[in-house]
C-alpha cells in the first residue's frame, strides 16, 4: 500500500479523495442498476472516474518529483466529471486538483483557476435548466471551500518553507561544529606533535654542533630526540584514532563505542567497556556525542591522568541513555576548569536536551558522565 502514501501529499487530501471517489462510485453503480441514466452516459462517466483514480497516485505534490504534466490532466479529468453528470459531487475533487497546482505553480495560478471555476458554478445551472439562485448558491459554496483549501495550501507551503530553512540552518550548525572540532584538534595537534618535532629538531641541531667537541653531549641529545620521537609517534597514533569515522568497520551504536575502547589497547592503559539495559536505537547526533565523550575520556586518561585503567559504561534507561567514563588516574586539579574539548561537548549535549558533567571521583581518578535522551524523547 506504499503507493497510497506520498510524503509530499497531505494525508487529509488523500482521505477526501478516496471518500469522494467512493461516493461517486456508489452513485455510478446505482445509476447502472436502476438505469435512470443512459448506459453510454454511465460508461463515459465510469471511464472518466477510472482515469481520475489512476492519475491520483501519480500526481506530484512538489516540482522536484517530476511528472508535472499529470497535474493539468488530473484537473481536466475532474472537470469532465461534472460534464458527464456527477451532480456536483465532483467539486471537492476539483479543489484537490487546484490545490495540487498551487503546490506546483504557486498560489496565483491556483487562485486564478478557482476564480474561473466559481464563475462556471454560477453560470452553468441556469444554462442547464436550473434557477439563477441555484447557481449563486453553488458558486458561494465553491468560493467558501476554495478559500478554505487555499488557506490550507498556503499554511502547508509556509510550513514546508520553514522546514527547509530549519534543515539548512541545521546543516550549517553541523558544518560549524565540524569546523570548530577541526580547529580544536588542529590546535592540540600543534601543541603536542608540533612541540615534540620542534624539540627534536633543536636537539639534533645541538648534536650536530657537539659531535666533535663534546661527543657525549651529542649522543645525549640524540637519545633525547629518540625518546621524543616515540612520544610524538604515540601522539600521532592517538590523533589517527580520533579522526576515524564513527561507524568503525560498519559498526554503529554500542558496537562502535566498544570498537573505540578496544582501539586503545597497546597504549599503556587497560580499557574495559560494558553495556547495561536493553539496547535501543540511537539518533546520529546522540551517537556522535557519546562517541566523542568516550574518546575524550580515553584520551585525557592517556595523556594527562597517568591512569592505568579506564572503564566505560553505557546504560539504557527509560527514555534516556547514559555514558560514564572513569579512570584511576590522578584526577584534575581543583583550580582547573576543564579544557575546550569538554566545554564543546557539554554544549553539544545541552543542544540535544542532555547533560555532560565531569569531576574527580571520591576514591581517586576522574569521571565523565553524559546523559542524553533517546530517539523521540526531549527534555
Amino acid at each position: 500500500m506504499d503507493w497510497l502514501r506520498v510524503a509530499d501529499r497531505p494525508s487529509l487530501f488523500n482521505f477526501v479523495f478516496w471518500a469522494m471517489t467512493a461516493i461517486l462510485t456508489a452513485g455510478l453503480v446505482q445509476a447502472a442498476v436502476t438505469r435512470t441514466t443512459a448506459l453510454p452516459h454511465v460508461a463515459l462517466f465510469g471511464a472518466d472516474l477510472v482515469l481520475v483514480a489512476a492519475l491520483w497516485p501519480a500526481l506530484p505534490w512538489s516540482r522536484g518529483r517530476g511528472r508535472l504534466w499529470v497535474a493539468p490532466l488530473f484537473l481536466a479529468a475532474t472537470l469532465t466529471l461534472g460534464v458527464t453528470g456527477s451532480a456536483g459531487y465532483h467539486l471537492p475533487l476539483i479543489l484537490l486538483a487546484v490545490a495540487d497546482l498551487a503546490f506546483l505553480y504557486g498560489m496565483r495560478v491556483a487562485t486564478a483557476i478557482l476564480s474561473c471555476v466559481v464563475v462556471l458554478c454560477a453560470v452553468t445551472p441556469p444554462l442547464v435548466g436550473s434557477t439563477i439562485a441555484d447557481g449563486l448558491v453553488q458558486a458561494a459554496s465553491m468560493a467558501m471551500f476554495s478559500a478554505f483549501v487555499l488557506g490550507m495550501v498556503a499554511s502547508i507551503r509556509e510550513a514546508r518553507r520553514r522546514r527547509e530553512e530549519a534543515q539548512g540552518l541545521l546543516e550549517r550548525i553541523r558544518e560549524l561544529a565540524v569546523a570548530e572540532e577541526r580547529a580544536r584538534m588542529a590546535a592540540e595537534m600543534h601543541d603536542s606533535v608540533g612541540h615534540h618535532l620542534t624539540v627534536i629538531k633543536m636537539g639534533l641541531e645541538n648534536a650536530e654542533r657537539f659531535r666533535e667537541r663534546r661527543p657525549e653531549a651529542a649522543w645525549a641529545e640524540v637519545r633525547q630526540a629518540k625518546e621524543l620521537t616515540v612520544e610524538a609517534l604515540a601522539d600521532a597514533r592517538r590523533w589517527v584514532r580520533a579522526l576515524r569515522p564513527l561507524a568503525l568497520d560498519g559498526r554503529v551504536g554500542s558496537a562502535a563505542l566498544e570498537r573505540l575502547a578496544a582501539s586503545f589497547d597497546g597504549t599503556g592503559i587497560s580499557v574495559s567497556f560494558e553495556v547495561r539495559g536493553e539496547e535501543r536505537r540511537l539518533e546520529a547526533d546522540t551517537e556522535l556525542v557519546l562517541y566523542r565523550v568516550l574518546q575524550e575520556g580515553l584520551t585525557n586518561a592517556l595523556r594527562h591522568a597517568k591512569a592505568e585503567h579506564v572503564h566505560g559504561t553505557l546504560t539504557f534507561g527509560d527514555g534516556r541513555v547514559a555514558l560514564v567514563v572513569s579512570d584511576d588516574g590522578t584526577g584534575r586539579d581543583d583550580g582547573s576548569r576543564g579544557g575546550f574539548g569538554l566545554a564543546s561537548l557539554a554544549d553539544r549535549a545541552r543542544a540535544l536536551g542532555g547533560t555532560l558533567a565531569g569531576g574527580n571521583r571520591p576514591g581517586g581518578g576522574f569521571e565523565l558522565r553524559a546523559e542524553l535522551p533517546l530517539a523521540g524523547v526531549r527534555a
